[in-house]
């Protein structure tokens, strides 16, 4: 007969058996795992240091160096480089059908032709504005891309979006991504340099060329349209000499002993590598943005001589200097909402067109008979581009359009030519269209790195430019 304490011990026995039977394999299982988990997942042996020395790609390259022609506010893509005759045929009747609005106080839905001629140019018959007589004397050299696609129709977030990835604020800039990617070639200059318009900052001011979560060292550094271009660069006249040499070597060595003691501490190590980076730039800087070295032929090219096109001008002369001595990237801006033609474009859009034409196409002329443009990309292009109906019916202008819209590219492995289209109205891209992270994925293929590959750890999560959205190189796009 089974007492009550038999039983009692009976099925603990059972319940132990059952655990050790069903259980252990599983436990062991998970063991099992996170110890493969770990072997993968190994802790750096090393505290990961950055720094800006030349970094070799992992493929083979096309491009080594930028430079970034940023037109904020959104150039009118079929007054200037897609032509749209139905526009002209249609010119002040109802627009035949669905429309995005941005702006729908002010929205109208009254087609505007564009009341500006357009003629083929070079061998690939590229269409072109007679607002931009300088653009197409070297359309042979360029790709007009006219089916890029944000979708992002406010200004501050189609900036980010075109800039660093996704229209968000607070991450990485482009020429972040790069720099942190390949370094620079020169080590005494920025790798990463920004260039403002004197009339003020774009949209979203200096987040434009942040570094975002990547280390401070790969922010952008701006130089200004006006001397001095750097400030605080020069000391004190009292301290030239052997009284700074001096202070700066003792500076050093207490400094490199400090982060000694603090490894891992990124924001220490890029303050004191931009501390000794000033130091080179005292002689370097200076040198690369003194444009009286340069030829008197040349300040005409750029159109220093003319007071259109002089301050452009003379920003893309110094883009072209400092790509020329190492600097990896450089962009430059026109001023908050230069391009953003809500009312009034038939004055201003010629207006913004001569401030810039002259010296970007001078600047692609320039790069190309120095041997210099087969290596650096030049862009050109802005957040957006516009409606093809009339917003503001007292004072004619465009609203905001990013499903369709132009910028053009050259040199750096990109072809020549065209490439893409929007509808019969310039509204939607609707063939070959290129969003924003395929041109992204696009320009990090030339530069020799892999989209999906170039990634920084933040907050324990993989960031990436194009950051797990479907982007793909265009191949359309590459020579």
């Amino acid at each position: 007969m089974t007492t009550t304490d038999d039983n009692a011990r009976s099925t603990r026995r059972h319940f132990l058996a059952s655990a050790a039977l069903g259980g252990g394999p599983l436990a062991l299982a998970c063991f099992m795992a996170q110890q493969a988990d770990a072997d993968t997942k190994r802790p750096e042996l090393q505290t990961r240091t950055f720094d800006l020395t030349p970094k070799k790609p992992p493929s083979k390259p096309r491009a080594t160096a930028m430079i970034s022609l940023f037109m904020q506010g959104g150039p009118s893509q079929m007054d200037l480089l897609d032509p749209k005759p139905l526009l002209n045929k249609l010119h002040m009747q109802k627009f035949p059908g669905e429309i995005k609005y941005d702006n729908a106080a002010q929205a109208s839905s009254l087609v505007f032709g564009s009341p500006w001629k357009f003629k083929k140019y070079g061998e690939h018959g590229t269409d072109v504005s007679e607002l931009l007589p300088h653009f197409s004397t070297i359309v042979d050299d360029a790709l007009v891309i006219r089916s890029m696609h944000s979708g992002v129709n406010n200004h501050g977030q189609a900036i980010y979006a075109i800039n660093s990835g996704r229209p968000l604020a607070g991450r990485p800039s482009l020429g972040s991504w790069l720099t942190y990617a390949l370094g620079a070639e020169s080590q005494s200059l920025p790798a990463y340099v920004a260039m403002t318009d004197p009339k003020g900052l774009p949209v979203a001011g200096v987040l434009n060329w942040s570094n975002g979560w990547l280390p401070s060292l790969f922010q952008g550094t701006v130089v200004r349209p006006i001397e001095p271009r750097i400030l605080n660069l020069q000391p004190p006249t009292q301290y030239n000499g052997e009284i700074q040499a001096n202070y700066l070597q003792l500076l050093a060595s207490i400094n490199r002993r400090h982060a000694q003691q603090r490894r891992g501490e990124h924001e220490l190590q890029a303050r004191i590598a931009n501390f000794e980076l000033a130091e080179r730039m005292q002689f370097a800087a200076d040198e690369a943005t003194d444009l009286s070295r340069e030829s008197k032929a040349t300040h005409e090219m750029y159109g220093l001589h003319q007071d259109e096109t002089r301050e452009f001008g003379q920003r893309c002369l110094i883009a072209r200097r400092l790509i020329e001595r190492g600097v990896r990237f450089v962009q430059l801006f026109t001023k908050n909402q230069y391009w953003d033609h809500h009312g009034g474009i038939v004055s201003a859009l010629p207006a913004s067109c001569r401030k810039i034409d002259q010296p970007a196409a001078a600047l692609v002329k320039d790069l190309k008979q120095r041997g210099l443009l087969d290596s650096t990309i030049v862009h050109w292009g802005g957040e957006m581009g516009r409606l093809p109906v009339i917003q503001n019916e007292a004072n004619i202008g465009r609203d905001h359009n990013t499903y369709g819209f132009t910028m053009w590219v050259a040199g750096g492995g990109f072809r020549a030519g065209m490439y893409g289209q929007t509808d019969e109205f310039g509204h939607r891209a609707v063939e070959n269209t290129v969003n924003h992270f395929d041109y992204h994925a696009t320009l990090l293929h030339l530069f020799g790195v892999d989209a999906q590959q170039l990634t920084y750890e933040q907050n324990g999560r993989e960031q990436s430019l194009i950051d797990g959205q479907p982007a793909s190189v265009v191949e359309g796009l590459l020579a």
